[in-house]
């Protein structure tokens, strides 16, 4: 049975700079949250990009149960992000002209889900997190562990397959880190992998695995 996702010998670099990836490989499996470790500047969150299809690798293949999709035309790559794939990113990349109950139900709009349906789900997913009461305040008006907060209801609205996470702990208090490490295993136990970059020892240590870069 092949992995989940598998990166197989991946190069990458911007423009004529060296690689920041040469001939990369790793798999990673349903059921488990594996951390993405090493220092700055070494790629990180650039494998995130290109394990979740928004760069192309130099050379190098990303597969998904085992098909290769890293070169895929631009609409199918995106309807495969919108139905496989959830996204935490290190800045949380919530709209600021939206509602925080819109910024969590824009994944839903992608996969042409109904808005009524996809409102309770998204609500659950906010008073889980604790941000609930923030669902009509705007992206400014929440500090940035709560902004982080609702960048995670967001991923996890469509319950993607994959869920990839750029330092989702950085902005958080110690109770919220748990709250949001023990959502990463509980959605890996429904069949789901979850990769994390994190220079946050406590979170590595609560993975499954790390891989360090």
């Amino acid at each position: 049975m092949p992995a989940l996702l598998d990166a197989r010998d991946l190069t990458f670099g911007y423009e004529s700079t060296v690689p920041l990836l040469d001939q990369w490989s790793a798999s990673f499996n349903a059921g488990e949250v594996v951390a993405i470790t090493g220092p700055s500047g070494r790629g990180k969150s650039t494998l995130l990009y290109l394990l979740g299809l928004m760069l192309a690798p130099a050379a190098g293949q990303v597969l998904l149960d085992g098909e290769p999709v890293q070169s895929l035309p631009d609409r199918a790559r995106a309807r495969l992000r919108a139905r496989q794939f959830g996204f935490v990113f290190q800045d949380a990349a919530l709209d600021a002209t939206r509602t925080v109950l819109d910024n969590v139900l824009e994944t839903a709009l992608y996969r042409g889900e109904s808005r009524s349906e996809a409102v309770p789900v998204a609500e659950g997913l906010l008073e889980r997190f604790g941000v609930q009461l923030r669902s009509e305040a705007k992206p400014g008006q929440v500090s940035g562990g709560q902004a982080q907060r609702i960048a995670l209801c967001r991923a996890l609205l469509g319950t993607p397959r994959i869920l990839l996470a750029d330092e989702p702990t950085g902005n958080l208090d110690p109770a919220s880190s748990d709250v949001v490490v023990d959502a990463f295993h509980e959605h890996a136990d429904s069949g789901a992998t979850v990769i994390v970059v994190t220079h946050d020892p406590v979170l590595v240590e609560r993975c499954d695995r790390s891989i360090t870069l």
